[in-house]
Parts: C-alpha cells; structure tokens; sequence
C-alpha cells in the first residue's frame, strides 16, 4: 500500500464519488462548499489530471480549510484498486481480505471447462479450469477483467507435459508488462502473484508446445 501511504502523507482528505442514488441517503448533510480548480497535482513528479470514471475531469473541493477528493479519482491516478459496496455503503481500498475468485471475471474462452478428466490435476479435481490441450505450437491465452476492483491477482498455474515459455500478465490499457516468469513441469501447481491495482483488463499469455498443455484452476485463482 506504498501508494496509498503517499496520498496520506500529502495530507489530502478523500471522499467518495459514488452514484447518483445514493444522494437521497437521510444520513447525508447539506453543506457550501468550493470547487477549486487552481489546484494541480503530480504523481512521482508527473503532472496528472484528476478524471471520473467516466474519463470526465474533475475538481477539489474546499471545504473550511480541507481540501476533499473524489476517491475514484486517486486511485486511478495512484493505481490504487478501489471498489463500493452500495448496499452497505462501504469503499474497499487495495487489497480485500478475502480472495475472489477470477471465474466471473474470465471473457469467454474455448478451453473452459468442468469436465472432471480435465478439471483434475495431481488426483485433485478443482472443478473449473482451464486446460489448453491443444495440438500444435501455439500462444495459450486468456483475458480477465478486474475492473480497477482488486490490487493483487494469485493466479495458480501448471504446464503439463512440457515446459511453457515465459508466462506473462499484461495490463491491455497501458500496454504494461505486469508480470513475466517462468512455468516448467517440475514446478508443479504455482501461485504467480501480480499487483493488478487500476488495472482494468488482463491479457495473461504463454507460449505451448504441441504436445503439452496448461492447466490453470479456477477455483483457486483469485483476486485481493
């Protein structure tokens, strides 16, 4: 949480940009406040401009003396995973306590299954996977979509048969390498960790051999 560490330190007061609906809360206060649009701002000396999450720019506002931020707006800028809850009114900052499993998030993708024979890897039957037994040389590959929610992904992975060429996990917005090791047989079942925060969409890719497979459960890959 070294990025958010930094928003604290700079000593800016950040409050939700939530939707519309919410506003007819009976909790909520009437106040005066200012929008202050004289105010910059630069993330690790790099000017940035603060933006909804509809790509609209947004401004401070002062209130008596603090200065308050839309709350979507910073974790963009910090790559800071933020997510709410509306039925309990609750803003989950960087990594969630529990994990989530990736399964929702997955695009559609051939090598999904739930077939046993295929789900099960070292006599242990996960259920769900992804198993890309394919016959020939190829790029085995998935998208995921986190959707700026989650700040780390634990994806567990195995290559079967052969040895698989460099995995990597690109954040597609950017164009970022996020992750890029290496998955060989004797490894067994792995948990590749991968710092996800603000990343919308993943691009997770490995080079196969014809004759071998990946196998990546479902089950228990998730995101925090």
């Amino acid at each position: 949480m070294k990025k958010l560490t930094i928003a604290v330190v700079l000593g800016t007061t950040i409050v939700a940009s939530m939707a519309t609906g919410a506003y007819g809360a009976t909790k909520l206060q009437e106040i005066k406040a200012y929008l202050n649009k004289d105010i910059a701002f630069k993330v690790d000396g790099k000017p940035v401009q603060l933006r909804d999450g509809n790509n609209n720019t947004v401004v401070p506002i002062s209130y008596k003396g603090t200065t308050y931020l839309p709350v979507r707006s910073i974790s963009d800028a910090l790559g800071v995973a933020v997510d709410y809850d509306s039925k309990t009114q609750m803003i989950q900052l960087g990594e969630k306590v529990e994990g989530v499993s990736i399964s929702s998030s997955l695009t559609t993708n051939t090598y999904r299954t739930k077939d046993s024979s295929q789900t099960t890897y070292n006599g242990k039957d996960y259920k769900e996977a992804i198993f890309d037994n394919a016959d020939s040389a190829r790029s085995s590959s998935f998208i995921l979509e986190p959707k700026k929610k989650y700040q780390k992904l634990y994806l567990q992975i195995a290559a079967v048969g052969q040895d698989l060429g460099k995995l990597t996990v690109k954040d597609t917005e950017t164009d970022t390498i996020l992750k890029a090791t290496e998955i060989n047989v004797a490894d067994g079942l792995v948990t590749v960790e991968v710092d996800i925060g603000g990343a919308n969409q993943l691009f997770v890719y490995a080079d196969a051999k014809g004759d071998g497979a990946v196998f990546v459960p479902l089950t228990t890959s998730y995101y925090k």
